[in-house]
């Protein structure tokens, strides 16, 4: 199944709805706004989109698509192994192979696959990372990587969208990212249920092509396949000794080549300068859908009593 969060045009125009996909038409279920307000009501998904078809439905052309999880919570992992390497020629730390590192990110920042991204405050190397995500069912506390597994609800597209220079600024303080990576993270344009994938799993992942588009130049050809860390074990390690909530996001981390900065350090012809604004980053996962968001000048930035 796959479930949308839209906005309605026309007479009726800003009503927000959780909404079935299917066949291009979009089935309301009014109760709802999103996939994580569902989950967290302990809503089941398969008798909510029987609901819906028993309903009305309209044109997916006719509605504007926001994102489908607004989730209480967000950890973004690193589990392409392959993107590290490239960020970090000649120094990939073996720690990486015992456990899926991972940062707290800032789910107020999550915007919709329709939405403009602002270049953050000051930010000079605006970035994209091309990473999917798993939404959590249920609650969990301390859950083996097979109990971890099971919760899955499903998957979208995590665009996490970094702040380079402010990034590293940070993080030389051994803290951060922080305000690298806060100010924006797309999830959608569809939640697609886990058994959906399934038929394509491959390895720790799933045999699903990752791509990304700069102004209409391929920068990013990659594959779920390659990750080194499935979601069982992910959310395993990121709920150990703690508690996870229902319609929680866990991100995986980018895949190999999904960002500017990997080409950037290889030296690779893909890497042809940072975003700015009035770029567009056409994102696409198979089986998940595409997006296509334009980069719009940011906010300023004001100074602080030091002066930075």
């Amino acid at each position: 199944m796959r479930f949308v969060s839209a906005q309605t045009s026309g007479e009726s125009a800003g009503q927000l709805f959780l909404g079935l996909l299917e066949d291009d038409r979009v089935h309301p279920v009014p109760q709802f706004s999103e996939v994580a307000e569902a989950l967290a009501a302990g809503a089941d998904l398969d008798q909510l989109a029987a609901e819906a078809r028993a309903g009305t439905s309209m044109p997916l052309d006719e509605v504007r698509l926001l994102t489908p999880v607004r989730p209480p919570a967000m950890r973004d992992c690193m589990c392409f192994h392959e993107h590290i390497r490239n960020c970090r020629p000649g120094t990939f730390d073996p720690r990486h192979e015992q456990f899926p590192a991972f940062y707290i990110s800032n789910h107020n920042a999550v915007i919709g696959p329709e939405d403009p991204v602002q270049v953050p405050p000051g930010c000079q190397t605006f970035d994209y990372e091309l990473e999917v995500c798993a939404v959590l069912g249920r609650e969990l506390h301390n859950p083996t990587p097979e109990e971890a597994r099971a919760a899955i609800a499903g998957y979208t597209l995590y665009i996490d969208w970094s702040a380079r220079d402010l990034q590293m600024e940070e993080m030389a303080l051994g803290l951060g990212p922080a305000k690298g990576k806060d100010s924006a993270t797309t999830l959608g344009p569809h939640f697609v249920t886990a058994d959906e994938l399934e038929p394509r799993r491959a390895g720790k992942g799933f045999d699903l092509r990752m791509r990304a588009w700069v102004n209409d130049r391929l920068v990013t050809d990659g594959s779920w396949k390659t990750i080194n860390w499935d979601f069982g074990d992910v959310i395993a390690y990121a709920g150990r000794g703690t508690t996870l909530s229902a319609g929680e996001v866990l991100g995986s981390g980018t895949v190999g080549g999904g960002c500017l900065l990997e080409h950037e350090r290889t030296g690779s012809e893909a890497f042809s300068g940072w975003l700015q604004p009035g770029d567009t980053v056409k994102l696409e996962v198979e089986l998940l859908g595409s997006l296509t968001q334009t980069v719009a000048e940011g906010l300023p930035r004001h100074p602080l009593s030091s002066g930075h």
